[in-house]
């Protein structure tokens, strides 16, 4: 199935301007989205008091903390299944539905974790009950992210693509820098023995909640213009749609994973694994590294939205190669920079963490990819398998690099970087074809 160059609007409508509906879609979408990113992300800030309260208090305090790990790693196991089902449906019954059942499942277990008996209580009934929640988790996560980045592409006019993508994803990283400071307020207002007993609770309680708010939300959204008329023409796909992805669109799934191992690089590398890097790099105290990650998590929101925008005005392959050329001097400057003046930790993870917003341009790049009718399954696929994969792996490939390269989690982004600068030069030279596309090649 061919459609058209990413760099090329797809319909009449991309001439139209962003109205006050696609406005309340994308502020809704986002909304939603950064709650159930904080009710996926709040765990790991909470591992360590996880880890004593859900095994036998006798386990050594590394084993613990390894099964606390091992509990949040399994909701990434769990997220290619659960994105898979749901873009099935997806692609079959509708975006909406889908788009309101993976914020339901995300808000459920969240809830119910912030109820669960510990060990003390239910003995080993404790963890394996934490372990079948969290994996729920990783399901809803699985379906709510590709979703997201399809309902509201479907939604704006063609030449917003770029905008309403980027828009999503500083949505999700939202969340990210809301479940760090809704951790770091249950720390400073409860004491350590305080937060043992009920204080870790909280937030999974708060989410819980929330993410029930948002489930009331997204049933003001209405499906998309683009399924209602595949619909209403009997276009939608009659295979099974992941079969139909794998058979005819092989190209467009390899570009979307190797984007999603970029994605991976800078979200786990730069913003999640930094903070505790620089402290035993270049022995910056652990609270100085936590506020500065927070200017930098808050720097790639806004850097999504400008990349968004950037792809909109000179096209993804070219805001995605600008993007990464930047990301890969800004990750030296920081790490180096380190080094010689840790004085300016802020400002060059500010830098950085803007940097990283392009993988903002990442989802508009799949969008593009993938014809209507296996857009959802597509993306799903490509982006939880590719996650699940390097998302687990670069931790520990990162780690044992820096045995012998102390700059390792730099060189590490620096060569994803180079893999993003190929992606980026290979989707220019599509766009010299009017009518090249990702999927038919």
């Amino acid at each position: 199935m061919t459609i058209p160059s990413i760099s090329e609007p797809q319909s009449p409508s991309a001439q139209r301007p962003l109205t006050a509906q696609d406005a309340r879609t994308l502020a809704l979408a986002a909304l939603g989205g950064a709650l159930e990113f904080y009710d996926f992300i709040i765990f790991v800030f909470f591992t360590t008091a996880i880890g004593q309260l859900f095994f036998p208090p006798d386990t050594p305090d590394w084993l613990r903390q390894l099964q606390a790990f091992g509990l949040f790693a399994a909701g990434y196991l769990a997220r290619p299944l659960g994105g898979i089902i749901m873009a099935h449906f997806g692609d079959r019954s509708g975006r909406k539905q889908m788009f309101a059942l993976s914020v339901f499942l995300m808000a459920v277990p969240t809830l119910l974790i912030g109820m669960l008996p510990t060990y003390a209580t239910a003995g080993y009934a404790a963890p394996l009950a934490l372990l079948a929640l969290r994996m729920l988790q990783g399901a809803a996560v699985g379906g709510e992210v590709p979703g997201a980045w399809v309902f509201v592409s479907e939604h704006v006019p063609d030449r917003r693509v770029g905008f309403a993508c980027g828009t999503l994803t500083s949505g999700l990283t939202l969340g990210i820098l809301l479940g760090s400071l809704v951790a770091t307020a249950v720390n400073k207002v409860y004491s350590p023995a305080e937060v043992l007993a009920f204080g870790w609770r909280l937030p999974f309680l708060v989410g819980g909640v929330f993410g029930f708010f948002a489930v009331f939300l997204r049933r003001w959204l209405a499906e998309t213009p683009v399924f209602e008329e595949m619909r209403k023409r009997h276009s939608l796909v009659k295979e099974l749609p992941l079969k139909a992805v794998l058979r005819g669109h092989v190209p467009a799934v390899v570009v979307s994973m190797l984007l999603t191992w970029v994605l991976t690089a800078g979200i786990v590398v730069m913003i999640l694994m930094t903070p505790t890097l620089i402290q035993k790099l270049y022995g910056i105290a652990p609270a100085q590294a936590l506020e500065a990650n927070s200017v930098a998590t808050l720097s790639l929101t806004l850097g999504c939205i400008c990349f968004g925008l950037l792809a909109d005005r000179i096209g993804a392959g070219r805001a995605l190669g600008l993007g990464c050329g930047a990301l890969l001097v800004a990750t030296y400057v920081l790490y180096r920079g380190l080094g010689a003046a840790p004085e300016h930790l802020v400002p060059l993870y500010a830098l950085t963490g803007f940097c990283v917003g392009v993988v903002g341009v990442v989802p508009t790049v799949m969008v593009r990819a993938f014809p209507p009718a296996v857009r959802f399954s597509g993306i799903s696929f490509s982006y939880n398998v590719a996650y699940a994969i390097f998302g687990g792996l670069t931790p520990l490939v990162v780690t044992l690099m820096m045995k012998d390269h102390p700059l390792a989690p730099a060189h590490y982004v620096a060569a994803l970087c180079v893999v993003g600068l190929a992606v980026a030069a290979y989707l220019l030279s599509l766009g010299r074809s009017r009518f090249a596309a990702v999927s038919t090649l």
